[in-house]
């Protein structure tokens, strides 16, 4: 039988010990304090005995993997036990240290249940400890599956409705009443009679299909996995620890933390607000050679008080790399040429309320490297059964902030982990999709450059494509309003912007 697993240190300290049968605390202390005064120093064993139990262990650099049996137990399936242990914490560890594993102490002890039950060992593997443990349920995907459907099918219906009632307006208009104005930008805030317009839109509300259900199912004790029931028992499971006076670490994600710094607005909403949005799709060779890069870019303009609907945008541009510019039909095309200025061809008519009208297009497509805003430079080398990887970057475009930016680099599937050696920033292995993340919150002039080595068994082309996301408030085409005026009189209008450049595809092929 076996009577508990634990991680402990060289001295004997338990890190994580969880028992199988009935132990006190200190019982389990004593055991472990007792461990290495028993081992014999110069020998090789993977196990030792007292009067009443058997240790069975395997170091792991400056810890020890130890299981404690009775004497009577099997120690051929022990030392299989033993092995599967040891083989579960690097799956949840990134290094084999103390404070590593006390921070993922708790899903360290979920795979351990997985592995044992009742003192017995369970007949499972790496792949269904991991499946387990991340409670991936069948029922639950099939639900979701139903619940797309049925949302798709529902805005199918409510786009055939609109256009029916779009139709039945279009046959009003024909038949004498008076079409609405200011159509171009889609809006329904159109001057006078414009009474179609207000029942089409309350028409579409009030008949939006709804999503129906999901099928109900018999009241009572359910044996399909909980999906968040885990979380509730560790929540309860610190409360008693914390009651009787422990420590409990806490771990936040900052990734989570730092997106959210970088997502959350940082400005008041004034009643004429502008959204500056950029993407780029990029693709380069591993070589060097830019094959082809592509950026979008659109100012979305949002009105929310009727008095400011006649204004004008003053557009300062100082790009000098040949950016492709387009303006909204129902733009003054010779007026934003002359001037720069965004105006209606019709000074009487107003900007929609209420509804995002994208009034400037621009569009950069090019082939030129010194374009690039972020350089990646992967160097694989073969050495012997394994590959050397160096990897860094350089930040080109000094003036952007890029935050919150992952560089994934693809593994070989079945190798294990990889051996990080030098590394500015973070990073983080995700196993199940053959990933390493190098993350790093901010690169900017200050930090315009960082560099990656680690090893790992593969060939040099099981590191492509290399793939790279961010985020920045900081537009590539430096492209802005600096000025809002009424038409009537040319006086100022307070007015609020934010910029966004993100990635759409951005890859090292």
């Amino acid at each position: 039988v076996l009577l508990a697993a634990a991680v402990c240190t060289k001295a004997g300290k338990a890190i994580v010990s969880r028992q199988f049968v009935e132990m006190t605390r200190t019982r389990i202390e004593g055991l472990l304090a007792a461990f290495p005064k028993l081992m014999n120093t110069g020998k090789q064993h993977t196990f030792v005995e007292t009067e009443s139990v058997r240790y069975v262990y395997q170091p792991m650099e400056k810890l020890y993997m130890v299981l404690i049996t009775t004497k009577n137990s099997n120690i051929l399936e022990d030392l299989e036990t033993l092995r599967l242990f040891s083989r579960v914490i690097p799956e949840y560890c990134r290094a084999l240290e103390e404070n590593e594993i006390s921070e993922h102490c708790f899903d360290l002890i979920f795979a351990f249940d997985e592995i044992v039950a009742l003192g017995y060992r369970e007949n499972v593997n790496l792949a269904q400890i991991r499946t387990f443990t991340e409670m991936d349920s069948h029922e639950e995907k099939v639900f979701r599956a139903v619940r797309e459907t049925q949302e798709r099918e529902a805005k199918a219906e409510m786009r055939r409705k609109a256009k029916e009632l779009q139709q039945a307006r279009r046959d009003a208009e024909r038949l004498g009443k008076k079409a609405p104005g200011f159509g171009g930008f889609g809006s329904s805030a159109v001057s006078g009679g414009t009474t179609a317009a207000m029942i089409t839109e309350t028409i579409i509300e009030t008949e939006k299909p709804k999503v129906a259900p999901a099928p109900s199912r018999p009241s009572g004790p359910s044996k399909a996995l909980k999906l968040g029931a885990k979380g509730k028992e560790v929540d309860n499971f610190v409360d008693k620890l914390k009651s009787e006076g422990e420590n409990i670490m806490t771990s936040v994600g900052k990734r989570s933390t730092e997106a959210a710094k970088v997502l959350a607005p940082s400005i008041n909403v004034e009643s004429v607000h502008m959204k500056i949005e950029e993407k780029i799709s990029l693709t380069c060779g591993r070589d060097g050679g830019l094959q082809n890069m592509e950026l979008h870019g659109i100012i979305m303009l949002h009105i929310s008080d009727e008095k400011f609907a006649r204004i004008r945008l003053h557009i300062e541009n100082e790009d000098k790399r040949g950016v492709q510019l387009q303006t909204h039909p129902n733009v003054d095309k010779k007026l934003f040429t002359a001037e720069s200025l965004i105006g209606l061809k019709n000074p009487e008519k107003s900007f929609p309320i209420n509804s995002d009208v994208g009034v400037l297009k621009w569009r950069l497509q090019t082939t030129e490297e010194s374009f690039i805003p972020l350089t990646i430079n992967c160097w694989p080398s073969e050495s012997g059964s394994s590959c050397d990887v160096n990897i860094e970057y350089e930040l080109q475009e000094e003036s952007l902030e890029l935050n919150d930016v992952i560089i994934m680099i693809p593994l070989p599937s079945g190798v294990g982990a990889p051996v990080i050696g030098e590394i500015d920033g973070e990073y983080r292995h995700d196993s199940r999709r053959n990933l390493l993340e190098w993350c790093l919150p901010v690169i900017d002039a200050k930090n315009k450059s960082g560099s990656l080595e680690f090893s790992i068994a593969g060939q040099p082309n099981d590191f492509f494509p290399v793939q790279v996301s961010f985020i920045s408030k900081k537009n590539y085409c430096n492209i802005q309003v600096t000025k809002v005026t009424q038409v009537d009189g040319n006086s100022p209008v307070r007015f609020s912007s934010e910029t966004t450049f993100l990635v759409d595809k951005y890859e090292i092929l």
